[in-house]
């Protein structure tokens, strides 16, 4: 799908639900100063209303269960699933509701909304590529998007970590959230 100028915008006009089996919710942090761990959440739904007339008309809203995080590390997953971390037990679900939408380019453009982890709600911007309209073999229109923002987890009460022998900490407190989004037109 290569993004076109124009006309194309005005087809995204409707209301979409996220694809779960087409997109993908990830992470990615720093792990002992050294390298960096991603992980992903496998279980979410969002929908988004598009104006592509106006697009600062649109909204999205996102909800992740806290539980379906994964590392590919079983015993680092029930970590974060801890108090430690999420305290998926008391906060089970991750929430994303867009407050506004600002196009900054010609396909690119800024989610402005309140993220919610373990409670606590801040505002972020997510800078964010349209990358095409489609219609699929099964008559689906889709729309694909992707995006990346980084948050402190401390802004979240996310503050768990050990300390390094050489210096440093296990968990860096920046962390960058990913977006690649498949989303289908409803019809």
């Amino acid at each position: 799908m290569t993004p076109t100028t124009g006309t194309e915008f005005t087809k995204l006009t409707g209301v979409y639900a996220i694809d779960p089996a087409h997109t993908r919710i990830g992470f990615v942090a720093r792990h002992a100063m050294v390298t960096k761990v991603r992980g992903a959440f496998n279980e979410f739904e969002g929908t988004a209303v598009l104006d592509g007339d106006n697009p600062a008309n649109s909204t999205a809203r996102v909800t992740i269960k806290a539980a379906s995080i994964d590392t590919r590390n079983a015993q680092r997953d029930e970590h974060l699933r801890s108090n430690d971390f999420l305290a998926m037990e008391s906060y089970p679900e991750i929430t994303f509701v867009s407050t506004a939408v600002r196009q900054t380019g010609e396909t690119d453009f800024e989610l402005t909304g309140d993220l919610t982890i373990k409670g606590v709600t801040n505002t972020v911007t997510i800078p964010f590529a349209y990358e095409g309209v489609a219609t699929d073999p099964f008559g689906n229109v889709r729309a694909g998007f992707e995006g990346a923002v980084t948050i402190n987890r401390k802004d979240y009460g996310v503050t768990w970590n050990a300390a390094l022998e050489t210096g440093g900490v296990l968990v860096s407190d920046k962390i960058v959230l990913e977006f690649e989004v498949s989303a289908i037109k409803n019809a």
